[in-house]
């Protein structure tokens, strides 16, 4: 059996950063530091981060008064941010640069007397985030929502899109709009987080050469179902599995070839589970896919380079 590994897979530079952020302020500060929502969408990844210090809420009034927060990658609404100012905590923001930077546009949008459509996917942490920094939005999941959009001034119309999706997600439905509404201002697929894109542009090549595709990643995490969905979509069996123990041993019988791949919130450690797992079930050889290489890196916040917060901690301000 032949194990071809995906490249690139696994871990993105947003994720990198939010999970430094993490590591960083727990080693600065000390434990516990409070995140609101899951610093990324991976069990393994937060349980990791719970025994070292971190605690996960769900929203700040489950925040202790002076406690260094955590916002997740996935970005908040101006109401949270607000509400964190407004009761004084030391907020350390993980938001990907990407997502922020599609935050931004809509509210230059919005300055513009533009009405905002979002291209995303309903209840996504990244879409509500993005909702709640501008007045209002108009969310759009499929081309078929086009045909059924309400807006105010045809003439007076942008949009953004949820940066997780790719450009073939994204492209029809963005068609569909400039087709409706010809005025309509836009990024087009600039706003595609580059990380999902390469991702699914690897797995579109391993399902032209696999029997079976092994997505590792959270049941919650949209890009790894995404990369499961375009395995079955190119008519290979897909399975999206948390880790190594998931695997079912009947998934294999005739297969010779393995795709395997991971999301961008799935650490490498548990790709290489999954490798042991078939190697002691079979006798596998893994083969690197040639694949687009990665060198992106997003610095770190101020709070967890130069330590701002330290002289009010150590002064009981916070």
């Amino acid at each position: 059996m032949e194990i071809i590994l995906a490249q690139p897979r696994g871990f993105c530079a947003g994720v990198d950063r939010a999970i430094d952020i993490v590591l960083e302020a727990l080693r600065l500060y000390g434990a516990p530091v409070y995140v609101r929502h899951e610093i990324v969408h991976n069990k393994y990844v937060v349980e990791d981060l719970k025994r070292r210090g971190a605690v996960f809420v769900k929203e700040l009034d489950e925040i202790p008064d002076g406690a260094i927060t955590i916002f997740s990658a996935h970005g908040v609404s101006d109401a949270v941010e607000d509400r964190a100012r407004l009761r004084g905590l030391p907020v350390i923001d993980a938001t990907c640069p990407l997502v922020t930077k599609v935050h931004n546009q809509a509210r230059r949008d919005e300055k513009q007397g533009r009405e905002v459509v979002l291209i995303g996917h309903a209840g996504h942490p990244e879409v509500v985030g993005t909702s709640g920094r501008v007045k209002e939005v108009v969310l759009v999941e499929t081309a078929e929502d086009v045909a059924a959009l309400k807006v105010k001034d045809a003439a007076k119309l942008s949009f953004v899109t949820q940066t997780t999706l790719s450009v073939n997600d994204t492209k029809h439905i963005i068609d569909a709009l400039r087709e409706r509404f010809p005025l309509i201002a836009g990024q087009g697929t600039k706003d595609i987080c580059y990380a999902t894109q390469n991702r699914q542009d690897a797995v579109a090549m391993l399902a032209q050469d696999v029997d079976i595709l092994l997505v590792v990643g959270a049941g919650n995490s949209s890009n790894s179902n995404r990369l499961r969905d375009l395995g079955e979509e190119h008519g290979v069996p897909s399975y999206l599995i948390d880790d190594a123990s998931k695997i079912q041993n009947s998934w294999f019988d005739g297969v010779n070839k393995v795709g395997l791949t991971a999301g961008a919130s799935a650490p490498e450690v548990l790709v290489n589970g999954v490798i042991e797992k078939l190697k002691a079930l079979f006798d596998a050889e893994v083969i690197l896919q040639d694949g687009i290489p990665e060198n992106v890196h997003f610095r770190l916040p101020p709070e967890v380079r130069k330590r701002p917060f330290t002289a009010l901690l150590q002064s009981g301000a916070l």
